[in-house]
Order: structure tokens, then C-alpha cells, then sequence
């Protein structure tokens, strides 16, 4: 645990995309550890009932974020049901396996809408709410948005669109008090290797590369990546705006 009392987000509202399983339900929980009510968004229903089983402050909202209904109606599910909202974390998204030899355009046009065009769209919808509340965006991107990814190019490419939208969008809202922040963690722990559509044999085979690959010796867990997403949401880090912070075991140094 941090320095910090653990009621640093006390009074405030958080939306977590993703929040059903990995990072995205680790940043749920830590936000409710820390005094946050928290709107948890994700398509699959079991997935977020055991996510809000583990802390009373979460509500879960069930939704597909490529669906052209679906930002405004996450941001009033939360607006209505605590009349503000403070924070939003863009963590939901699809890793691809995608040799240049097998790619096709609605491959890309999916990917690129779940990555890049729903973020986006959920960012402009919580605005308003942002600006009143000198609120902030965090972006989750992955190591791989500025490192190369063979085989997952457009993977990569999607996160790399995530970090420039960060900057961008942290100097566009400077002027309304609206801090955006990216948090790139390297290979975690999570299911986004099962569902990318790799057999069990070759989910294990990945992860013992990727740990041997990390000169701290191992994967990420989704607790510790969660910390630094509520530490760049941080009321209290007023200056800090624009920035992609890699957690990633060292892994973009070698």
C-alpha cells in the first residue's frame, strides 16, 4: 500500500471500463478501498457481479462500449446515481494476434473500434463532468503502444493511438483543469491471452517467455498495476498531466 490514507478518492465518482475481470477489476476494487464510489463497465454480466461482490461501493453496468448508445448511457448511470463524476479509466480492450499476412480490414476496423473509437467516445461524453469537477482521464495502454509487437502489429499500433491521444488530449484540457494521464503496464496477469483465442498450451508457453523476457523475472499482477492508475488519477497530483508511466518489470529497457 501506498503512503497515502486510504481515503484519498473519499466523495468522489469513478468509471472503470474492463472492470470485469484483470486490471480492470483490481482498479475497481482499489478505487472503493480508497473511498470512491465506482461505476464498473463491462460486457459480461457474471464477470461484474463478482467483481461487485467484492466491495459495496462498486455497481456494475453491463455494456458493449462499441455500441453507439452505450458512453451516454454509462455516464448517466453513474451521474444519476451519485450526481457526479470525477475519474474514468479507459482500460477495456482486445489484444490481437494479427500477422501483416492475415490481416483483414474489418479485423483492424473491430479492433481500432474497442481500442481507439470507444475511449474516445466515452472521454467526450464524461467531458463536461470532468471540467466541473477538475477531474481526470486515465488511459491504459500497454508497453507494446511504444514498442514493436510482431505478429500483433495493429495491437500495438491501437495503444500507440491511446498514448498520442493522452498527450493531446492533456494539452486540449489543460485550460479546463482536466488532467489525462496513460499507464502502459507490460505483460500481466489477466485473461487477454485465453481470449485473444491462444490455446492453454500457448497462453503457458507465452508466459514463460514474457517472464524470462522481464529482467525483474515476472509477469505483472494486476494489484500492482491498479495502484499506479489510481496514483496518476490522484487528486492530490495536480501538476502531473500528459504522461505515459511504463510499469512493466524493466522490460522496455532491454
Amino acid at each position: 500500500m501506498t503512503g497515502h490514507a486510504d481515503d484519498r478518492f473519499t466523495g468522489r465518482v469513478v468509471v472503470v471500463t474492463g472492470a470485469g475481470s484483470g486490471i480492470g477489476r483490481a482498479a475497481a476494487l482499489a478505487f472503493a478501498r480508497a473511498g470512491a464510489r465506482v461505476l464498473g463497465v463491462g460486457r459480461r454480466a457474471h464477470a461484474l457481479e463478482e467483481t461487485a461482490r467484492q466491495h459495496p461501493d462498486i455497481a456494475v453496468l453491463v455494456a458493449d462500449l462499441r455500441a453507439a448508445d452505450s458512453p451516454e448511457t454509462v455516464v448517466r448511470t453513474a451521474v444519476d446515481r451519485w450526481g457526479r463524476l470525477d475519474v474514468l479509466v479507459n482500460n477495456a480492450g482486445a489484444t490481437m494476434i494479427m500477422p501483416l499476412a492475415e490481416t483483414t480490414a474489418e479485423r483492424v476496423t473491430d479492433l481500432f473500434a474497442l481500442n481507439v473509437t470507444a475511449p474516445s467516445l466515452l472521454a467526450r461524453e464524461v467531458l463536461p463532468h470532468l471540467r466541473q469537477a477538475h477531474g481526470s482521464i486515465v488511459n491504459v495502454s500497454s508497453t507494446y503502444g511504444h514498442r514493436p509487437l510482431p505478429g500483433a502489429a495493429h495491437y500495438a499500433a491501437s495503444k500507440a493511438a491511446i498514448e498520442q491521444l493522452t498527450r493531446s488530449w492533456a494539452l486540449e484540457l489543460a485550460g479546463d483543469g482536466v488532467r489525462v494521464n496513460a499507464l502502459a503496464p507490460g505483460p500481466t496477469e489477466s485473461e487477454a491471452l485465453a481470449s485473444a483465442g491462444l490455446s492453454d498450451a500457448a497462453v503457458e508457453q507465452v508466459k514463460q517467455d514474457e517472464a524470462r523476457s522481464i529482467p525483474l523475472g515476472r509477469r505483472g499482477a494486476p494489484g500492482e498495476v491498479a495502484e499506479w492508475i489510481l496514483r496518476l488519477a490522484d487528486p492530490g497530483a495536480t501538476w502531473l498531466t500528459g504522461q505515459v508511466l511504463t510499469l512493466d518489470g524493466g522490460l522496455e529497457l532491454t
